[in-house]
């Protein structure tokens, strides 16, 4: 305990899955900075604020989280921030393979924050924003996949498109 980890993601927008992930990771570490980078080769459908603003009010009842943006390399954020870990989740095999190039180069970047890889709750294990954005986008059927305040951002974008 006494450690400082940052959860790192687009959350464009959160799932169910993430936030089993900063849920899980409140509970090990003390204090969570959960913090919104742009990915430039996404097209995201909600702004930094916007997915800020969803992640605040989901994670609003655990006391040890925040919530951040940055537009900086992840390792420098983490430094900036005294940082000790940042938190991973991981669904499946597929995902451990980019993981990892990504760790081993963060680890190149800076050896003393270290990255904890989390396996997803098996209910989550096949959960994406995009497979989200995906189904909100027909009208399908999304709840149990994300908190209900996003079900009605994403029903509230996808309506006004």
């Amino acid at each position: 305990m006494g450690k400082l980890a940052i959860c790192p993601g687009s959350f464009d927008p959160i799932t169910n899955g993430h936030l089993d992930i900063i849920t899980r990771g409140a509970k090990i570490f003390e204090t969570v900075i959960v913090t919104v980078f742009n990915n430039q080769s996404k097209s995201p459908l909600f702004n930094v604020e916007e997915r800020m603003q969803l992640l605040e009010e989901s994670t609003k009842d655990i006391p040890n989280v925040s919530v951040d943006s940055s537009d900086h390399l992840l390792m420098d954020y983490a430094a900036e921030k005294k940082a000790h870990a940042v938190i991973r989740g991981l669904r499946a095999v597929s995902d451990f393979e980019y993981e990892m190039q990504i760790t081993s180069m963060n680890r190149k970047l800076n050896e003393d924050i270290e990255t904890f890889f989390m396996m997803t709750n098996n209910q989550y294990s096949f959960l994406s924003s995009s497979m989200v954005k995906e189904i909100a986008k027909y009208n399908g059927n999304i709840s149990g996949l994300v908190p209900e305040h996003v079900e009605e951002a994403l029903r509230r974008k996808f309506n006004s498109k």
